[in-house]
């Protein structure tokens, strides 16, 4: 079973920086692609960044790219969100995501994490 456990979360500045991580369980981490999600009440639920499961691949929605960096450590099946000079946009909550199937080009973000609730103060 498919376990995501995310970590990191809590009240920052404007400006400020926050780590998240997520550590799965259940299968080889390696094999999948990952991702973030937010849920915002702006936006509602969006993609944030997604790494493929080689790792070489990374991609980042819009509104994060230059501020926030993804990247994962296999050999600790963990998954991190480097979030810099956030801001109130920022807001939500964040949740790790995973592929159901192992290498897949395309992935399909079929288990998702309970979330970590992120809150940039001005």
């Amino acid at each position: 079973q498919v376990q995501l456990v995310e970590s990191g979360g809590g009240l920052v500045q404007a400006g400020g920086s926050l780590r998240l991580s997520c550590v799965a369980s259940g299968r080889t981490f390696s094999a999948y692609s990952m991702a973030w999600f937010r849920q915002t009440t702006g936006k509602g639920r969006e993609l944030v960044a997604g790494i493929s499961w080689r790792g070489g691949q990374a991609y980042y929605a819009d509104s994060v790219k230059g501020r926030f960096t993804i990247s994962r450590d296999n050999a600790k099946n963990t998954l991190y969100l480097q979030m810099v000079t956030v801001n109130a946009d920022d807001t939500g909550v964040y949740y790790c995501v995973t592929d159901g199937m192992p290498y897949q080009e395309v992935p399909q973000y079929d288990y998702w994490g309970q979330g970590t609730q992120v809150t940039v103060s001005s």
